[in-house]
């Protein structure tokens, strides 16, 4: 339907094109006066700190939250206290054994209620103290402690889209498409870029947070932006990401409106969204790096299915609707590799290959992957050097 109405809007002369303004479908809390909750929020609140507690759910993309006091501001991670939730609401467990437990693992500043209130990243145990299934975190940590001495960095370019509350793209015409890609990306002016106050208003809040945010553009397809994080080095990579993501759906909240990670969420002739993840060793980044950027190059290329496997939360499927070959993207059942070239399953930046060290960046992740299996199969691959269509287990 939506590829059938793009095709027959974008053959329309521009000035037949509907263009006709939408009354965009935002969320009734938004619309609740922002003035008077500040004078709550300016409150003192003596000694006390609030802790929110963030965790992943059962379904590998979703993010749940809850707030609890605490006598005096935390200084590290041990400071925080194990808490519970009710897994049965939340896709991890049954109603008849649903109490889960969560174990802080990294905190950042609250950029909502401020200082000294805390943002606290969880890992999710069931009642048996074994990780939650998409508790990807635990796993992810033991592999990097493996390989901690040859300091892989990463860096994650998180794609998203702007909708309203009703699913529809943000500042889209309500009848008919806005004109074809082309201006939006990177793009300035209230024809181009669609929701501008809501990137910045995320960027700030990471940047207030503590989250490694390195930069942000406008994307290829209106309403549809990008954020960086890193370098990050080991299991940070993932932590910042998913606190990045957290903060991000808080901030549209604020506005009415909804962040979709789909990595395709307009089908037809409009980009798809991914999460390009940069990666380098110590090894890389010194003089000769680009032979060692080579050989784990070939690595990937004899693994690729494991990897597709692991760079979207449905085994494949997601990205299978967004790595077509089209659209700045690889196809999803061949791999393939080059400078500059978006086209590629890698990338080596075009800077790599002159300077012959550096980093390569790997373009098959979805928008909705989660850091921590990504990252974690980059290493197994690169770095342990594993074959295979599985993870090796080790003791």
């Amino acid at each position: 339907h939506w590829s059938r109405l793009s095709a027959a809007n974008q053959r329309r002369p521009r000035a037949a094109r509907c263009y006709k303004t939408q009354k965009m479908a935002m969320s009734l809390s938004s619309k609740l006066n922002k003035a008077v909750k500040q004078q709550y929020m300016d409150l003192p609140q003596g000694e006390k700190v609030q802790a929110m507690y963030i965790w992943i759910d059962g379904s590998g993309e979703g993010l749940r939250c809850k707030t609890r006091t605490l006598d005096s501001e935390p200084k590290t991670i041990e400071d925080l206290p194990e808490w519970n939730f009710d897994g049965s609401s939340t896709y991890q467990s049954e109603g008849s054994n649903s109490d889960m437990y969560l174990i802080p693992a990294a905190m950042f500043r609250d950029p909502f209620r401020e200082d000294p209130n805390k943002l606290v990243l969880c890992e999710v145990l069931k009642y048996n103290r074994k990780p939650a299934e998409t508790n990807l975190r635990r796993t992810c940590k033991k592999i990097m402690s493996m390989v901690e001495t040859q300091h892989p960095w990463f860096g994650m370019e998180q794609e998203y889209t702007l909708l309203g509350v009703d699913g529809h793209p943000f500042g889209w015409p309500s009848n008919g498409f806005p004109g074809p890609q082309g201006p939006y990306y990177c793009g300035v002016g209230a024809d181009k870029a669609y929701g501008r106050d809501i990137v910045e208003a995320h960027y700030k809040a990471c940047l207030y947070a503590g989250v490694q945010i390195c930069g942000t553009n406008a994307e290829v397809m209106p309403a549809q932006w990008e954020f960086q994080v890193g370098p990050c080095e080991g299991i940070n990579m993932g932590d910042h990401l998913w606190i990045a993501r957290f903060i991000l759906h808080r901030v549209c909240e604020d506005f009415g409106l909804v962040a979709s990670f789909d990595p395709k969420p307009i089908p037809g002739n409009w980009n798809g969204a991914g999460c390009h993840t940069n990666f380098s060793t110590k090894e890389m980044r010194d003089e000769g790096g680009l032979k060692v950027i080579e050989d784990s190059i070939e690595r990937l290329s004899r693994r690729h299915m494991y990897h597709i496997s692991a760079y979207d939360p449905k085994g494949g499927l997601d990205n299978a609707r967004r790595l077509t070959g089209r659209h700045e993207t690889s196809n999803i059942d061949e791999f393939s590799a080059g400078v500059a070239n978006r086209g590629a399953s890698i990338r080596i930046p075009r800077s790599v290959g002159h300077e012959k060290k550096g980093y390569f960046e790997d373009r098959r992740p979805s928008a909705n992957c989660d850091p921590y299996i990504v990252t974690e199969a980059l290493i197994r691959t690169c770095l342990l050097k594993e074959e295979g269509e599985g993870p090796t287990e080790y003791k």
